[in-house]
């Protein structure tokens, strides 16, 4: 059994699926699977499982993304995820969940193509993405355009 689908016998159970579907997902035999989650603590009926650990989850004692136990530091801040990982993953799934200010989104217009667009946290931002960058710093020449001038040059003619 591989690490992969191991971590995905958890995931399946920890949703409620039962050592069939789990087995038949994952490609191993069911006995295999009710081996892999009597040893880690994973076995018993599937919907009360599911049910404890949102339990766990609920409570602190439990990872939010994976479910896997939680060792809980003597001093600090509490845990919520058992590893980086967990974190960014579960961060990647709640996007709906950061705390952005509405005092740190700047209305900008690029430099290149002259379309507005919003920046997060950066008022000296002055394209719109990547593309317009690199258009705008290297192809000028080839648009017949002036050679481009960088900011800090700019500021220094002009003294």
């Amino acid at each position: 059994m591989t690490q992969d689908q191991a971590d995905m016998i958890r995931e399946l159970r920890i949703k409620g699926e039962g050592y069939r579907s789990i087995a038949s997902q994952v490609g191993l035999s069911r006995d295999i699977v009710r081996n892999y989650c009597k040893g880690h603590g994973l076995d018993g009926y599937a919907n009360v499982l599911a049910m404890n650990i949102r339990e766990q989850i609920q409570l602190g004692r439990a990872c939010l993304w994976c479910g896997k136990e939680l060792e809980q530091p003597y001093t600090g801040r509490r845990r919520k995820f058992c590893s980086e990982k967990c974190r960014r993953e579960w961060w990647k799934a709640h996007p709906e969940r950061v705390n952005r200010k509405e005092t740190a989104y700047y209305e900008k217009t690029c430099a290149y193509c002259g379309r507005t667009f919003k920046a997060y946290g950066n008022k000296e931002r002055r394209y719109c993405s990547h593309d317009c960058y690199v258009r705008d710093r290297f192809f000028r020449e080839d648009e017949g355009r002036e050679p481009y001038i960088s900011p800090k040059e700019s500021e220094d003619r002009n003294e």
